[in-house]
């Protein structure tokens, strides 16, 4: 192995693309997800939008997707990354599929959340007449902060794994970087240093989230 030859300056910029690929697609799940949890919460059994046939039909679609292997996911939906993205190479192109496959696990984290928050919260809504809006905003999601910040710390965790992933199709990032170079080229010295540096982004994600999780604890308690 020799670090010295390497070229950091392609490294460097591999890792800026992990980091673009990542944060946009985090903020896209987000949008996504936690609105798709919070009604799949409220229209699920006992809850106060209960509905059978909604939280079903939420329930296989949300499945479904979580069931797909990333990889193949990522070939189906060259035609639509095409179409939103406009391309489905680079970091534009693993966008759309990282989204689809992280919104619906992001979504049944938040339903599982929203699940854990004592019952009384929601009753003590009811009782003082607030409607399901209120209840959900001014209630329930203040009382699951500190799930939901755990959530999103989970789901970017499992995003920069996907993101790595996505280099076997020339997504960009450091993925792209181990394949084209670490795989093809059997340059085990910048696999060795992409693995490390994914491995130092997933630790520093984790530090950060356990802190403002328990931040956010503190003060509520």
């Amino acid at each position: 192995m020799n670090f010295t030859n390497m070229d950091w300056a392609l490294i460097w910029s591999a890792t800026v693309e992990t980091f673009v690929m990542t944060g946009a697609s985090l903020i896209f799940t987000v949008l996504i997800g936690l609105p798709l949890g919070v009604i799949l919460f409220l229209t699920a059994q006992g809850q106060l939008l209960e509905n059978r046939w909604t939280y079903q039909a939420l329930s296989f679609l949300v499945n479904v997707l979580r069931s797909v292997p990333f990889l193949i996911l990522l070939i189906v939906m060259i035609p639509l990354s095409r179409a939103l993205a406009g391309t489905a190479l680079g970091v534009q192109g693993a966008i759309p599929p990282l989204v689809a496959s992280a919104a619906p696990f992001f979504a049944r984290l938040i339903e599982n959340v929203l699940r854990e928050v004592d019952p009384g919260v929601s009753e003590a809504c009811r009782a003082m007449g607030a409607n399901s809006r209120q209840t959900v905003t001014m209630a329930l999601l203040p009382e699951a902060t500190t799930g939901i910040l755990a959530a999103i710390t989970v789901t970017a965790i499992t995003l920069i794994g996907y993101s790595a992933m996505s280099g076997v199709i020339g997504g960009g990032g450091l993925g792209d970087l181990a394949v084209r170079f670490g795989y093809q080229r059997y340059q085990s010295d910048v696999m060795l240093i992409t693995v490390l540096i994914l491995v130092v982004l997933v630790q520093l994600l984790q530090m950060i989230g356990d802190k403002l999780a328990a931040r956010i604890q503190g003060k509520t308690q």
